[in-house]
């Protein structure tokens, strides 16, 4: 198993998890989720690939990508009420259907985590809808604890 950052190369497998994805939050919140929809155009996603402050990590297993994370560097300098830590967001993080179970996930935490730390992070952040329930039992697993909690009222 290698991690490494993404590649225009890996556009199309990319695109294929990010749709696994999508399917697993248009199923849970179909309010608030299209089905059929692509989160990224390729000219987007081509964008953020080569921007250094939002790295994309694959994982790559026998010739091919089995996961993914989608991260971004926050940071409020000479903000009113915020302290000036660096924050690596987890956006997206996801593993082929195929390969879960293999602790592909596990590997690409880790692998951010450490790379959080290289670049001088005081914390990993990232969020999860209440509806995907394997995902937040796999966070709470790998020891993440609520940071904050958003709430809803639907009218």
């Amino acid at each position: 198993m290698i991690i490494r950052r993404a590649t225009q190369n890996d556009m199309p497998k990319i695109n294929d998890l990010l749709c696994q994805v999508l399917n697993v939050h248009h199923n849970g919140r179909p309010d608030i989720f299209k089905g059929n929809a692509k989160k990224y155009t390729d000219p987007e996603l081509a964008e953020i690939i080569a921007d250094d402050n939002r790295p994309i990590f694959v994982a790559h297993c026998d010739g091919e990508v089995v996961g993914y994370a989608f991260c971004v560097f926050q940071q409020h300098i000479d903000n009113n009420i915020l302290t000036d830590i660096k924050t690596l967001y987890i956006d997206d993080l996801c593993v082929d259907e195929a390969k879960r179970g293999l602790h592909i996930g596990t590997l690409l935490y880790n692998y951010v985590l450490d790379f959080a730390k290289e670049s001088g992070c005081y914390n990993v952040t990232l969020n999860v809808w209440s509806c995907n329930q394997s995902a937040l039992k796999f966070y709470e697993k790998l020891g993440l604890v609520p940071q904050k909690i958003g709430m809803e009222k639907i009218l």
